[in-house]
């Protein structure tokens, strides 16, 4: 795989269509990716990180990576050098993004070339921010022992799937035990946990779609859109619809 290596994490705002993507590359600076709509993903060997409005992700200097757009992505980047991490992360990160810090974002991507102490002021709040961002585990990481893979495709191709983790197991030649170890080892979570993850990560995508809420519910596994609605609010804090609607 060809990978581009741009040195500098340029700081911009970016229009991209649904579906539109951005190929692996990697910067010599760190960069903080958000999307003020539409549901972004970013992709490296580890895994998929996924943050809708309400989220950013932190990708650290030198982390081959890739965007996907899911819905009409309204994209800021923050390029910070390599030697500027006020996170102290080594890891691609999702973080929580208040109102404050999201019109910093907007602020500081606005214009990009203006050099003067207002912005340098605006930077150290927003790096400020940043520092007091609550992480979230919004990722799908990628499994790499063949049997953990088999199952996790399964599910990720059919998030409706009601199979439990033996019966998957038995599908795929693999014991419920062995699975189990497998998803604490490697994915470090449990199989529900993997599960509702790649859930919520389809019905984001969905949602960016315009999809129905009580139609993403079901197409997504949960037995009833008030279920779907209060994992949803518990997880990004806000229902679905207000979600939807911050997104446009």
């Amino acid at each position: 795989m060809s990978v581009r290596h741009t040195p500098v994490a340029l700081t911009r705002a970016q229009q991209l269509a649904a579906g539109a993507r951005i190929d692996a590359h990697r910067h010599d600076d760190h960069q903080i990716v958000y999307a003020g709509s539409g549901l972004l993903a970013v992709t490296t060997d580890a895994g998929t990180w996924f943050a809708p409005g309400t989220r950013a992700i932190w990708v650290p200097a030198g982390t081959v990576h890739a965007h996907r757009a899911h819905g009409r992505l309204d994209l800021h980047l923050v390029g910070l050098p390599a030697d500027d991490n006020p996170l102290g992360l080594d890891a691609p990160t999702v973080l929580a993004v208040g109102p404050l810090l999201r019109e910093l974002i907007f602020a500081y991507t606005r214009d990009p070339d203006e050099d003067s102490p207002e912005r340098g002021r605006l930077l150290a709040v927003l790096r400020d921010q940043l520092g007091a961002s609550p992480q979230q585990p919004l990722r799908l990481p990628t499994p790499t022992d063949r049997r953990l893979a088999a199952v996790c495709a399964l599910v990720h191709a059919d998030p409706a799937d009601p199979r439990t983790l033996a019966a998957l197991g038995a599908a795929t030649g693999a014991s419920e035990r062995t699975l189990s170890r497998l998803f604490r080892g490697e994915l470090g979570m449990t199989f529900p946990q993997w599960r509702t993850q790649s859930r919520l990560y389809h019905a984001l995508r969905m949602l960016a779609d315009d999809v129905p809420v009580t139609t993403v519910a079901h197409r997504c596994g949960w037995s009833s859109a008030s279920t779907f609605i209060d994992v949803f609010r518990r997880s990004f804090g806000c229902t679905p619809g207000t979600h939807n609607r911050r997104s446009r």
